[in-house]
């Protein structure tokens, strides 16, 4: 079982490279019971769905 703090490298890890089943189920299973890590998921998605979102020049 996952800690909150490999839960969340994990999480960020995730949108760097492949995760494998066993990280993917670990990490479902710690969000199943975790709702700050869940919370630091969403933030994660907020955060690069709006980083798209910026122009590429500023």
């Amino acid at each position: 079982m996952l800690d909150c703090k490999q839960n969340t490298e994990l999480l960020s890890q995730s949108y760097e490279r492949p995760v494998t089943l066993g990280e993917r189920i670990a990490m479902r299973m710690h969000l199943l019971m975790c709702r700050g890590c869940r919370n630091f998921e969403k933030q994660l998605v907020f955060i690069r769905k709006a980083a798209r979102e910026l122009p590429r020049k500023l």
